[in-house]
């Protein structure tokens, strides 16, 4: 039996989506019932590195070290950790994730949600932003892969 301790990845994304489990149960039965809806004020923050596809691919090794666990290699929700969250995680490749305004998905991330953790203070804004923008590339990979063979 392989011993836990060597996967810090998947220790990491447990304490941060564990964080769920402190709140009183009936703020986390609310939470999972209610579809998640970033305020319109959202839909106004504009994105200052809005098809920047350098961005986006500092943005994947980020999300390969921060989001992966929970959201999946490939932004499926599918995430090593995603089996034990309520609600689960968002599929980023999705149309209802893809639709939303770069501003939301910011919002989103920035803010958190249990099980979904707050990356104001764990990320820089630039890094948020970078996020945001390798996230628009998981509908269409192939998009990052040609810009990376570009270059």
């Amino acid at each position: 039996m392989k011993n836990s301790n060597n996967h810090p990845m998947l220790i990491a994304g447990l304490l941060l989506c564990g964080a769920g489990l402190l709140l009183p149960a009936s703020k986390i039965s609310a939470q999972q019932t209610s579809i998640w809806v970033a305020p319109k004020e959202a839909d106004l923050i504009k994105n200052p590195l809005e098809d920047n596809l350098t961005a986006a691919k500092e943005g994947k090794k980020l999300y390969l070290q921060n989001c992966a666990v929970c959201h999946g290699d490939k932004g499926k929700g599918d995430g090593i950790a995603a089996a034990g969250l309520t609600p689960k995680p968002a599929n980023h490749t999705s149309d209802k994730v893809q639709n939303q305004s770069d501003g939301a998905i910011f919002w989103k991330m920035t803010t958190g949600r249990p099980p979904m953790a707050s990356y104001k203070e764990a990320l820089t804004e630039t890094q948020r932003w970078q996020l945001v923008n390798y996230i628009r590339t998981l509908k269409t990979p192939d998009k990052l892969k040609t810009a990376t063979a570009k270059n």
